[in-house]
């Protein structure tokens, strides 16, 4: 690995910032778990905070290994890949298994079904 007075400036500026906006992301996220109180509010802050924090991390990492080993670096495509995958089925699953079950308990704090558009009004 190369020291840190070998790295340039044009270089080590926007992998830091992209680092620190993706740290920062990946933050909020988390301060959003803890202080929002109900499960489906809870479980949109920590998916957004994952799919941009990581993004972001991950471009840096690519900017930073691209230029170091004089070639495209590709690795970090398919984590991102996954990760813009998996997040949102994943978020998508948890919430209609957290529906489903709250409503066969009769859980008051549901919100209601929405009307649906094939059945006859009247």
């Amino acid at each position: 690995m190369m020291g840190q007075a070998e790295i340039s400036l044009w270089l080590a500026v926007p992998v830091a910032l992209l680092l620190l906006l993706g740290a920062t992301l990946a933050l909020i996220g988390s301060v959003g778990l803890l202080r929002l109180h109900s499960f489906y509010d809870r479980i949109h802050t920590p998916t957004l905070g994952t799919s941009l924090g990581i993004g972001c991390i991950l471009a840096a990492s690519m900017l930073f290994f691209s230029v170091l080993q004089t070639r495209f670096v590709l690795h970090e495509l398919l984590i991102a890949v996954f990760m813009v995958v998996t997040t949102p089925v994943t978020l998508m699953l948890l919430a209609r298994a957290a529906l489903y079950r709250d409503q066969q308990e009769g859980n008051p704090e549901v919100p209601p079904l929405p009307p649906r558009l094939d059945r006859a009004e009247g």
